[in-house]
């Protein structure tokens, strides 16, 4: 399913802020090196994560799926100046292309990076975050999200992608539903139902939903 017509995808990109020349160059690494490009957040939602880090100002970031480094980036833009991101990869194979990447977009110093399982790994983090990413297995996002909570902090936000899933959470009662979309279905139910959130679903792209702790 298109979820955006391509002609209004160009002219979103068209109409915001450019990435810089170091991320542009990461897309296009991205593309060519890897198998799963898509994965990749991309111009518009980078700019997207760019402004939320840009508009709260945190002070510590989670990120749990790195990949190639892009949103880690994205998400850099906002952080105060002694701030710091914690970033959790399941694929210990892309270490040295995303420290590459870190490296040269000057933040290297603010990135810790832990290559592992999210899941065992959140839990053992004694750091109350301001701002979180979830962009990794689908299956786990349920997991990820109770997890994540603990961690953070009052009135603190995450942000969670691949919300719509290609538009395949609309097929809750398909006989053949995958256990990804399933995953994504029950996530988006949690949330929406949790009364110590406020939530907001945004289309961009593959769908993103804001969510804030307020209690």
């Amino acid at each position: 399913m298109l979820l955006v017509d391509a002609r209004i995808n160009k002219y979103i990109e068209n109409h915001s802020s450019p990435a810089s020349s170091i991320l542009e160059g990461i897309e296009r690494d991205t593309f060519i090196r890897s198998v799963y490009p898509r994965m990749l957040s991309g111009h518009v939602q980078g700019r997207f994560i760019s402004m939320i880090s840009k508009m709260i100002r945190p002070k510590f970031i989670l990120e749990v799926g790195t990949f190639t480094g892009y949103s880690a980036i994205c998400l850099s833009e906002g952080l105060k100046p002694n701030g710091q991101i914690h970033t959790i990869e399941i694929n210990e194979e892309l270490k040295t292309q995303n420290q590459k990447y870190f490296e040269e977009a000057g933040i290297a110093e603010k990135i810790t990076t832990y290559f592992g399982n999210a899941v065992k790994i959140i839990p053992q983090l004694g750091i109350q975050f301001d701002l979180i990413f979830i962009d990794a297995d689908k299956i786990n996002y349920p997991k990820y999200y109770e997890l994540c909570m603990q961690k953070l902090r009052a009135g603190g936000f995450i942000l969670a992608d691949n919300v719509l899933w290609n538009g395949k959470v609309l097929d809750e009662n398909h006989e053949k539903i995958d256990k990804d979309t399933l995953a994504l279905i029950k996530f988006n139910k949690i949330v929406q139902n949790d009364p110590c959130v406020e939530n907001v679903m945004i289309p961009i792209r593959d769908g993103m939903t804001l969510i804030q702790k307020i209690c």
